[in-house]
């Protein structure tokens, strides 16, 4: 562990923890580049299931399609864990439960207005309040590096683009407490997916779905925007859009939903 915030040092997570703290094996770091880069690495060099890499500090944070994660020191939490799961298994749908771990997760702290876009976002009021963002290790598509950037505030030199779309956590709660939080709930719906796949928390989802039963846009960046009414997600995570000409399965990957 390199030179951390004692709020959020080793042993104040571990101790937040409790019994779980044996299943983790997290390492705080002061700045890296990102921290699913990072555990990308450790990952292809053998590290555990349940290694966890915190970031401070990140030089180079990414989001979905290479999109930049804005975050100031002490203005966000951004965490990325390792999970393997059994071989031969394809994780579908997986940054979705990951979606419903969080926010459960911060129901579970008081905060209870947040609800999930597809296929990646957690949104508070409206605005973004966390995004995920699951990639898989190559040559081992068993191996799931899940982060998660969480803003706690927005800070003061945030670009007001960027401010215009985001929401900050605004809770009384401790980086150590709140981190323990995710992981214990991540924990809990991993294993879940683990045995049943999606589909194990697929109601859950779609009870905190933004779009549900609303008229939507998917853009891409291959094909021009697709309009059509939200009708749900399929059991492997596959966004259900119905067009005036059928019911489409979207799949992850290169779009973007928008309220239309």
């Amino acid at each position: 562990m390199s030179d951390a915030s004692p709020l959020l040092a080793t042993p104040a997570i571990a101790a937040a923890l409790g019994p779980l703290a044996v299943r983790f094996d997290v390492d705080v770091l002061a700045s890296c580049e990102s921290s699913n880069g990072e555990l990308m690495r450790r990952a292809e060099a053998g590290a555990a299931s349940g290694t966890v890499v915190v970031a401070e500090r990140q030089t180079a944070g990414r989001g979905r399609m290479g999109r930049t994660w804005f975050a100031a020191p002490g203005a966000s939490l951004t965490f990325s864990l390792l999970w393997r799961f059994a071989r031969g298994t394809v994780p579908y749908g997986l940054s979705l439960a990951v979606g419903v771990a969080a926010a459960e997760a911060l129901n579970g702290i008081g905060v209870p207005d947040v609800v999930l876009k597809w296929p990646n976002d957690l949104l508070r009021g409206g605005r973004k309040l966390a995004g995920v963002l699951v990639e898989l290790a190559p040559g081992a598509p068993h191996a799931a590096v899940i982060g998660i950037g969480l803003n706690l505030r927005l800070p003061p030199d945030m670009p007001e683009e960027v401010r215009a779309l985001a929401a900050a956590l605004d809770a009384d709660v401790a980086p150590a407490d709140l981190l323990a939080r995710l992981l214990e709930s991540l924990h809990g719906v991993l294993g879940e997916f683990a045995a049943d796949g999606f589909y194990a928390v697929r109601e859950r989802w779609l009870a905190r779905c933004a779009h549900l039963d609303m008229p939507v846009q998917i853009l891409s960046e291959f094909a021009p925007p697709l309009s059509g009414r939200c009708v749900g997600v399929d059991v492997d995570g596959a966004l259900m859009l119905e067009t005036s000409v059928c019911v489409q399965r979207i799949l992850s990957g290169d779009v973007s939903l928008r309220k239309a």
